[in-house]
């Protein structure tokens, strides 16, 4: 939903609906399951300007446009997580986070995704912020 945003360049609630309407591989997703889904792509939207600038400070010399379309969107939904959903374990959100970069990006992918999420993750925790 986010790529479909970011490269489609659709409104949010135009990404969700057009998501929902391609034949899906696996089993349905639940309605929880769904609204979770939702709720990460709104809220990632909602919250982009912070989200970004936590990624830039971490993410040193490297600009987000520079950045792979896909890595970039893994690290703006964590990050989202990280702020606003605290009901999922930060080390779980890394865990996911990688195995998406792993699942749809190239293999460098893993290792910046990695830094990146942990440098923010390590910030938080000692209190501090990332935000430029």
């Amino acid at each position: 939903m986010l790529y479909q945003w970011e490269i489609g360049r659709v409104s949010p609630e135009e990404a969700v609906s057009r998501h929902w309407e391609i034949d899906q591989e696996g089993p349905a997703l639940s309605a929880t399951g769904r609204r979770f889904a939702e709720d990460l792509v709104e809220g990632t939207i909602t919250h982009l300007q912070s989200i970004d600038a936590r990624i830039e400070a971490q993410a040193q010399h490297w600009r987000l446009e520079r950045m792979a379309v896909v890595d970039r969107l893994i690290l703006r939904m964590s990050v989202y997580q990280f702020l606003y959903r605290p009901d999922t374990p930060r080390t779980v959100v890394i865990d996911e986070a990688i195995e998406l970069a792993r699942t749809f990006s190239e293999q460098d992918a893993v290792r910046f995704v990695n830094g990146v999420l942990d440098g923010i993750h390590h910030t938080m925790a000692a209190g501090g912020t990332t935000d430029a």
